[in-house]
């Protein structure tokens, strides 16, 4: 629908279409960036607890906190709903997102804590468990000698938060600055509201990629991880045997 819209210019699909278009857009991105970072704590403990004797990786509890996920990203989103509109002009209809709608003073307070609760914290939490498993990867390589090389494990360690800050950050950091721009949008050359809101539209598709690439990605790193892990099971039970013999 809204490549339809955008290549028409014009939105023919209505209000109802048009909010829910826009919550389920939001609602993937927000889920995914929880999903993405239960995934870096998931690994972890599957690297500190490889028998998953742990509350966090027992099968109810994955699926209690992938509802939460839902539930609190829909909570997270609400405030959006309202904002968001079909608007009709002179050059026709448009379905806006709501960085372009409504009060720009709300919607900056609005975006600054989606930014904040939805990206910012969920990033710090990735980042923090990605280290400890780094850490951890680092310990065990010291303690067996015949350890398997860490340097591809330790790579894909750095490009999940790599991804991840990439495809998300330049989405979030040009939409508080489109809201902004808005403030005061008399005082502003108007090339300048057109760069901003052209490299927020660019920012977009990008952020909304991830549902294209992370779960390839991740798809390959927890295969590498399993391996990797069941290589140093052996390994520890090898070592085992040989010392009580």
């Amino acid at each position: 629908m809204l490549m339809r819209s955008y290549a028409s210019e014009n939105w023919i699909y209505g209000d109802v279409l048009c909010i829910s278009n826009r919550y389920v857009l939001h609602a993937n991105l927000y889920v995914s960036v929880l999903f993405l970072t239960f995934i870096s704590i998931d690994r972890y403990m599957l690297m500190k607890y490889p028998f998953r004797d742990h509350l966090l990786q027992k099968k109810e509890f994955a699926i209690f906190i992938s509802l939460a996920i839902w539930v609190l990203v829909t909570l997270e989103l609400l405030p959006m709903l309202p904002i968001i509109n079909a608007v009709t002009s002179e050059t026709g209809t448009s379905c806006n997102d709501y960085a372009s709608s409504g009060d720009p003073k709300y919607n900056l307070i609005y975006s600054v804590f989606l930014t904040v609760s939805g990206f910012l914290i969920p990033l710090s939490v990735m980042c923090f468990f990605y280290y400890k498993t780094a850490v951890f990867l680092k310990q065990r390589s010291r303690q067996l000698t015949t350890a398997l090389p860490l340097e591809k494990p330790l790579l894909l360690v750095i490009l999940a938060v790599v991804i991840f800050s990439v495809l998300f950050t330049p989405y979030h950091v040009l939409r508080n600055v489109r809201i902004a721009s808005r403030l005061d949008s008399g005082s502003q050359h108007r090339c300048t509201q057109v760069v901003i809101n052209t490299l927020y539209i660019v920012t977009r598709p990008l952020a909304f990629l991830n549902s294209a690439i992370n779960p390839v990605f991740y798809f390959l790193m927890g295969d590498h991880f399993r391996e990797m892990l069941m290589s140093k099971l052996r390994l520890c039970c090898q070592a085992l045997l040989s010392f009580r013999r």
